[in-house]
């Protein structure tokens, strides 16, 4: 056999053992995860484990009656999907129903309180300036919360809490920062210090869709903003529903701040850093969470901020955040933070010492990874068109989903069968290569399946179920290419060793332009679906990999080994490779001419 061309690897040829025990290990290394982990079967979806089924219904707001069509149904459902989906493929469908209503399934094993909460948080998201706040059924806030001074790096920070930055421009309070109870004061003089703040409110400059102009520090004294007996009946309204909201009560929390319209104060629930509820009084929206591009969770690595989240705002809308946050930074606590209001609720209210420019802002303080992302997520898919009731929450049985994945896994082991036999049929002895290559690409396939339920939610549905029955045949058809490689080149009357390193090149080639035509509709597949059909793209795209992983690494030195062995080196008639039976031609033999003959004639 000639040696390699210079240049040209030639461990396939002398070294196969080094990607099987290549491929070895990265199974052993997958399994012992998989069981370290303790996630040793796929995680399932809710059409096979069942689950939970949410049914909201749209509800006009206020004056805006017309909201409820088709384009903000869409893109409502885009937006819920987006926000239980996150960063994987956590099998959660959503869909509407009807006119005015959406349907949200969740798989078992999904923590499905928290996608609720975030489905069910549907209202519009906005940035409202804070004037006045106090802890629930306890006593107001009297002093204000920790001074903020710049450090001499030019960062500024906050003497405790949790801080929002812009470079090294600005930092602010999360949750609560000024929300501890005083420990001095009384609720009579707490009360009248939240009267002067409403009197001395200086009401900001238009709505969601202007910027705001904040409140000013409270004052013993100061006429109100609003003109005229119709101003002083508005702020006479808001005192009274500040003064007998009670945010301990869920009751009550479950309506404080609802239909309020962004272009008025209103009341608001919100928990602070030690978990406990506290009231606020708000003002007009100042930003709408439609001016909001992209709010990140990230970790901290050069600082010791740990967990922050980033915020990036649209042109417009950092116009409007840099012009509220300049006019914050003037006040005293807690009239100098802006309140993060979802659903009528506060998520976050951090605290503001100078203009945060540039379009992004950084929210840091005591988060933990999950309470981050939560932020980040609210922040980003927020911005909900319509408003939403759940109508229902019911559970749905896996009866159905069992029996359903009880016939595939049948139709499986029955497509699975007759693979084998066609490859016993016509390949005889080259099966005991192909389906150990089945074999391996199952375990792996199964393994990574397994650890990505819990790295990125994906659930095994009906769906996926047929991606993998496909992969069989793409899988199979690999093999195949291969084998008929070798046999052509037996036919042409090589001997099986040249014969394999010969076929290997060419169907190497075939086997990754096959592999690419089904990697690349998956992909298209999962990018342009939702729901149940990206299961199915998924699945057919992972196992399309794992084919190649497992041609390159386990079939091909499978072959390499066994070309060595005489009963598939002299073409043994069990071993698929029979030169006569494959009608191969006899090897070419070079012969000498024969001499011309002497004229041997007497002269």
């Amino acid at each position: 056999m000639a040696a390699p061309k210079k240049g040209r690897s030639a461990s396939a040829q002398s070294k196969p053992w080094r990607s099987l025990a290549l491929i070895l290990i990265a199974i052993v290394a997958l399994t012992g995860g998989m069981f370290a982990s303790g996630n040793t079967t796929p995680r399932l979806g809710i059409d096979l484990a069942g689950g939970t089924s949410i049914t909201l219904r749209a509800v006009p707001e206020r004056g805006q009656e017309s909201a409820i069509n088709k384009t903000n149904m869409n893109t409502a459902v885009n937006i819920m999907e987006r926000r239980v989906n996150g960063l994987g493929v956590s099998e959660a469908e959503v869909q509407t129903q009807g006119d005015d209503n959406i349907i949200v399934n969740i798989p078992k094993g999904t923590n499905s309180k928290q996608a609720r909460e975030q489905v069910g948080t549907t209202a519009k998201l906005y940035f409202r300036p804070v004037i006045a706040t106090e802890l629930s059924a306890g006593a107001a806030t009297a002093s204000p919360s920790p001074s903020t001074s710049a450090s001499p790096s030019g960062k500024a920070t906050t003497g405790s809490g949790d801080k929002a930055t812009s470079g090294d421009k600005a930092t602010s309070g999360d949750k609560a920062t000024s929300g501890s109870a005083s420990p001095s004061g009384t609720a009579t003089q707490q009360g009248r210090a939240v009267t002067d703040a409403l009197k001395a409110d200086a009401t900001p400059s238009g709505g969601a869709t202007g910027s705001a102009k904040s409140s000013s520090t409270p004052k013993a004294s100061g006429s109100p903003s609003p003109s005229g007996s119709a101003g002083n009946d508005a702020t006479a309204k808001l005192q009274a529903q500040y003064a007998a909201l009670d945010c301990s009560k869920e009751s009550v929390r479950a309506t404080a701040g609802k239909g309020a319209l962004p272009t008025e104060p209103t009341v608001a629930c919100g928990k602070n850093n030690a978990g406990v509820w506290q009231k606020y009084v708000l003002d007009k929206a100042a930003v709408d969470g439609t001016d909001v591009k992209k709010g990140q969770a990230v970790f901290d690595t050069q600082g010791a901020a740990g967990w922050i989240v980033q915020l990036d705002f649209t042109g417009s809308g950092g116009k409007k955040f840099a012009d509220v946050t300049g006019k914050l930074a003037q006040n005293q606590s807690p009239q100098n933070q802006f309140a993060i209001v979802l659903d009528g609720e506060v998520v976050s209210d951090p605290q503001v010492t100078t203009a945060i420019t540039g379009g992004n802002a950084q929210i840091s303080g005591s988060f933990d990874q999950q309470s981050a992302q939560n932020l980040a997520n609210m922040l980003s898919y927020g911005a909900l068109p319509l408003t939403f009731k759940e109508d229902s929450v019911t559970t749905v049985t896996a009866a159905l989903g069992g029996d359903q994945l009880h016939a595939g896994l049948i139709a499986g082991a029955i497509g699975l069968a007759l693979v084998v036999v066609y490859l016993l049929v016509f390949y005889r002895g080259l099966s005991l290569i192909a389906i150990p290559s089945l074999l391996v690409s199952a375990v792996l396939a199964y393994v990574i399946m397994s650890l990505l339920g819990p790295a990125i939610g994906f659930a095994l549905n009906l769906p996926a179920v047929c991606g993998a029955i496909v992969a069989i045949g793409i899988t199979a058809d690999s093999f195949i290419v291969f084998f008929e490689r070798i046999r052509d080149e037996i036919r042409e009357g090589r001997t099986l060793r040249p014969a394999v390193e010969r076929a290997w090149p060419r169907a190497r080639r075939t086997i990754l332009v096959s592999d690419f035509v089904s990697f690349l509709a998956a992909a298209v597949l999962f990018i342009v679906t939702v729901g149940k059909v990206q299961g199915f793209a998924f699945t057919l795209g992972l196992t399309t990999l794992l084919d190649v992983v497992v041609v390159f690494l386990f079939t091909k030195p499978l072959m390499t080994i066994l070309a060595r062995r005489k009963f598939y080196a002299n073409g043994h008639k069990l071993s698929g490779l029979d030169p006569k039976a494959l009608g191969a031609k006899p090897p070419l033999r070079r012969t000498r001419r024969p001499a011309r003959p002497v004229d041997t004639k007497e002269a």
